[in-house]
């Protein structure tokens, strides 16, 4: 190994290192055990808790909120998260259940929900425990639509570039229990969420599309966003004849409510941040990052460019990006803003040593099994070597084939919680 390829496998391990450390702030145990030692469930004198965890990290919260429960209050508790993160949980039902598309079994798991809640009093609480991910995997679509009404929705939301905020002010208008449905349903028990937030700028009625927040919009406005992109004759009939009824006149009452945020991307950059080694200098540059990855590569690389002569820069970024889709290749945001930031670097090139890496913090990207991308000046010339064309694997938005030829995979398996997206860039121009 030469010394250059000894400063570039170092730049990289430091790049897996920190965001590792990203991906630890945001441990969705020691989050919830931190609300519960500042306001500690208190016994019920009559009545009982219902705990319903929804969400990428609903196994890690569901268990440490049942130990936190007072001995001998009777319970019951539902937890439905993805398959990769699924596991038995003494004194839980749990359910396994799609994403990012909806299947039977997040449907199943939405009508348990529904079930549950109907049996609700007055003495009752429900604790409702919130993590990135929880809108696609508990589908409860009103009674006029079907899963597979849903699903259509979903796959035409992910494949045209809408933000987060857009997709789910759609799916809280065809929703049971999105944008306050689950409060409405828990009524007249009190409700007591804790959520984990996977959004830029950590709006609550966004995350898990807000179970026990106000919607993001009418159905007026989910209808303009179809409208917007000339879509509206794609939506399936049922769809489109509940986004074109009248909204209801009266607004949901949250009186019964109270949402706590415990956990979210910027406390995840900072600690990226806080462990930069010594003889680093780091900055968060934007912690609400937007935006098509064919915009945003370019950004983040004219960033990396000005990066100080003479020193070691850690550029950090922390937030969730999109994707318009043109082919029928595989992948995910996080691996194709990767790739296209080193597609970029050819004809921008980065003064120094660099490694850029892009990864979700519940270590899956789209479809797969990979958190994202880390690459290096030589990232193209390690696709090419192995008899492919980089460019035409970007059209086809074949990002997962590209990385795995050049070996740039970000994988680390399910990590159990979700707080967005980690974007780091370490440059070394110290020599």
């Amino acid at each position: 190994m030469t010394g250059e390829e000894s400063e570039i496998r170092q730049l990289r391990d430091l790049a897996s290192a920190l965001f590792e450390e990203g991906v630890a702030a945001a441990d969705p145990r020691l989050a919830l055990e931190k609300a519960f030692g500042e306001n500690p469930l208190s016994p019920l004198q009559e009545g009982r808790y219902l705990v319903i965890a929804l969400g990428k990290a609903a196994g890690a919260m569901a268990e440490t909120c049942l130990r936190a429960l007072p001995e001998k209050t009777p319970h019951e508790c539902l937890v439905i998260t993805n398959y990769e993160n699924a596991t038995e949980i003494e004194g839980a039902r749990c359910f396994a259940a799609g994403h990012p598309v909806p299947d039977e079994n997040g449907l199943a798991a939405g009508q348990a929900i529904i079930d549950m809640l109907a049996t609700t009093t007055p003495q009752d609480r429900v604790i409702v425990l919130i993590s990135g991910g929880g809108s696609a995997l508990v589908p409860a679509p009103l009674p006029s639509l079907t899963l597979e009404d849903k699903a259509a929705v979903n796959r035409l939301l992910l494949a045209n570039g809408y933000v987060i905020q857009e997709m789910n002010l759609v799916r809280q208008c065809l929703s049971q229990l999105k944008g306050g449905g689950l409060s409405q349903l828990a009524a007249p028990a009190s409700v007591d969420s804790f959520i984990l937030s996977d959004v830029v700028g950590d709006d609550l009625s966004v995350i898990a599309s807000g179970p026990t927040n106000p919607p993001l919009g009418s159905k007026r406005d989910a209808l303009a966003l179809f409208a917007a992109k000339g879509l509206v004759e794609q939506l399936p009939p049922s769809v489109r004849a509940v986004l074109e009824a009248p909204d209801e006149a009266e607004p949901i009452d949250f009186s019964n409510t109270t949402n706590r945020l415990i956990g979210s991307n910027r406390l995840s950059l900072d600690a990226v941040l806080e462990a930069l080694p010594l003889g680093w200098h780091g900055k968060i540059l934007d912690d609400l990052l937007e935006g098509d990855v064919e915009v945003v590569a370019p950004r983040l690389l004219e960033a990396a460019c000005a990066a100080p002569e003479g020193q070691k820069t850690a550029c950090i970024w922390g937030g969730e990006t999109t994707v318009t889709l043109k082919g029928d290749g595989k992948g995910g945001r996080n691996q194709e803003l990767a790739l296209r930031f080193a597609a970029a670097s050819e004809e921008q090139p980065i003064d120094g040593h660099w490694v850029f890496l892009s990864g979700g913090t519940d270590g899956r990207d789209g479809p797969t099994d990979s958190a994202g991308g880390l690459v290096d000046a030589e990232t193209l010339y390690r696709i090419r070597q192995a008899g492919a064309r980089p460019r035409e694997l970007l059209a086809n938005n074949d990002s997962y084939k590209a990385l795995e030829l050049s070996g740039d995979h970000l994988m680390i398996g399910a990590t159990g919680t979700n707080v967005a997206d980690i974007q780091i860039c370490l440059v070394d121009k110290s020599q």
